[in-house]
């Protein structure tokens, strides 16, 4: 059995058109036009499906180009589609393909391949076919990590993904363990005693730390409390040295740490007392209030704006609650373990998370939503507004907004003629 070579090879470009063309129109289930012609949703799925199978094939190819294409445009469709049945089917080929191109490939197929193995994990759920998956990926990925020689983005994409997979499919407290502390030893190389270590600067590798930092936060959240409180006994009095990094990510990461850890130390314990509080409060307040003129007024702007919420996280015990939209459904995201948990997802899922969050059932039941509503074509073209009645309400909404801003200069002028 030679390979199947009815699927050209194909360029990046022509990857990701092909996926588009095929892939974006199931991103939302009303992105239908209210007066185009009806859809065949059967032969779509086929010809998806067919170009699903090309796609899987060609990660085998001789080329490096083409397979990273064909983890693209693979990563692409599981991001913008449920595809359960067709992926169980192929759990395996799959898996083999994502272990080959990890151990085999350079940097950015290694980095196509970890993606494509986080929504691979997100579309087949927890139970046994992931742990399956994890088994034969959980110790390529740790390997990759802890591997020096590695490019630094390949061993970032890896702890992302060991993290995530975990979180999904890991009913093995044991390993559980064992993945956080790999992410562990790479990520305290960050804090200042292990930095510089014979004389190399850590500041190549921070990228790492970040993303190992947040994929082991991830999997505190659903540690067992006793295993809780011995992590934050070992990190709380060292995280807050990581405030002083010159990488706005790392601050940003250290700080949404912190105040994660807070909330879990205050849930798991009511009487919970912090020694050092006052000096991390005034950390907190300075990264709040930072006027520094040497860094982006963008920079400037977005570190204000998180630290304000961490330092009401830690003085306060407060959380600035989010609404997320996604369909007629609304989702409230009321505390930091909720924020990170949804932060991670929608990093890997991009524009396909508020697909997912409408009908993945795994997701779903994180998020604590219930089964997915269903929803006929009728109700959902009742749902979407016309395109005539869209307009007429952008326009009056520019006509709205352009009489305050008219107001807003008239009083500035007077007070200008006045003076």
């Amino acid at each position: 059995g030679g390979q199947p070579r009815n699927v050209q090879p194909f360029s990046d470009e022509d990857a990701s058109i092909e996926t588009m063309s095929h892939c974006s129109g199931f991103s939302d289930p009303a992105s239908f036009t209210e007066d185009g012609p009806e859809v065949d949703e059967e032969a779509t799925q086929e010809d998806l499906e067919y170009k699903l199978k090309g796609f899987i094939d060609l990660t085998l190819d001789k080329s490096a180009k083409t397979r990273q294409a064909a983890l693209e445009s693979l990563k692409s469709a599981f991001s913008s589609k449920i595809l359960y049945e067709f992926v169980m089917e192929r759990r395996m080929t799959l898996t083999d393909s994502i272990e080959r191109c990890i151990k085999k490939g350079k940097s950015d197929e290694q980095c196509a391949a970890a993606g494509l193995a986080c929504l691979l994990c997100v579309q087949m759920g927890s139970g046994i076919e992931s742990e399956e998956i994890f088994k034969t990926l959980g110790p390529v990925l740790k390997k990759i990590v802890c591997d020096g020689t590695a490019s630094i983005q390949a061993r970032q994409a890896c702890a992302t993904c060991l993290g995530i997979c975990c979180f999904i499919v890991t009913d093995d407290i044991t390993e559980l363990y064992s993945t956080m502390e790999c992410l562990e030893t790479i990520f305290t190389k960050a804090y200042p005693r292990d930095r510089d270590t014979n004389g190399v600067s850590s500041t190549h590798n921070t990228v790492l730390h970040i993303s190992a930092l947040l994929a082991w936060t991830l999997l505190l959240t659903i540690c067992p409390v006793n295993e809780v409180k011995k992590k934050i006994e070992m990190h709380l009095h060292k995280l807050p040295s990581l405030l002083s990094c010159d990488d706005l990510n790392m601050r940003i990461a250290a700080g949404e740490t912190l105040a994660l850890l807070f909330e879990l130390a205050r849930e798991t314990d009511a009487d919970f007392f912090y020694e050092d509080m006052e000096l991390l409060t005034e950390k907190l307040r300075a990264l709040a209030t930072d006027g520094n003129k040497h860094r982006a007024k963008v920079d400037k702007r977005k570190q204000r704006s998180v630290f304000r919420d961490v330092l009401r996280a830690v003085e306060e015990r407060d959380f600035p609650t989010e609404m997320v939209k996604f369909g007629p459904e609304r989702m409230y995201i009321d505390c930091w373990v909720k924020k990170q948990t949804y932060d991670t997802f929608k990093e890997i899922l991009g524009s396909g998370m508020q697909y997912h969050l409408q009908s993945n059932d795994f997701l779903r039941n994180v998020f604590e939503l219930g089964p997915p509503v269903m929803l006929d074509a009728a109700t959902l073209k009742t749902m979407k507004i016309s395109r005539f009645e869209r307009h007429l309400y952008n326009s009056a909404a520019f006509k709205a907004r352009t009489k305050a801003r008219s107001k807003c200069r008239d009083k500035r002028a007077d007070v200008g003629e006045f003076f």
